[in-house]
């Protein structure tokens, strides 16, 4: 059983930093790949739409956001990539300090 999460942040309203922020995924460096895998996250896209960014994340039965954060933090290349990347990245409104992709409320699913 797969659990899946979706998340949300903005980009700033820079067409030369989206177009890099775009480039830096078209190849994520291979140990950021690494740590998503490890974490128990089966699956991952990112959609763009102007600066608001939807992340979709498909998740083992034991991932968990805590261990996935504690890991990273330990981490000196998954926090040197956050770090790049918050140069492109705008926190949203109602973010915490330090708080960058925000868990998004499920409020229709299709029942088949």
């Amino acid at each position: 059983m797969h659990r899946r999460f979706c998340l949300t942040l903005d980009l700033k309203d820079d067409p030369k930093l989206i177009a890099e922020y775009k480039r830096y995924h078209e190849q994520v460096w291979p140990e950021i790949v690494q740590s998503i895998k490890d974490s128990g996250i089966l699956d991952m896209e990112i959609y763009l739409l102007g600066t608001r960014m939807f992340m979709i994340m498909e998740v083992t039965e034991e991932f968990s956001f805590e261990a996935k954060t504690e890991a990273d933090r330990r981490n000196p290349k998954v926090q040197e990539w956050e770090n790049l990347m918050w140069k492109f990245q705008k926190a949203l409104p109602q973010a915490k300090l330090g708080e960058k992709w925000m868990r998004m409320e499920r409020i229709f699913k299709l029942q088949v």
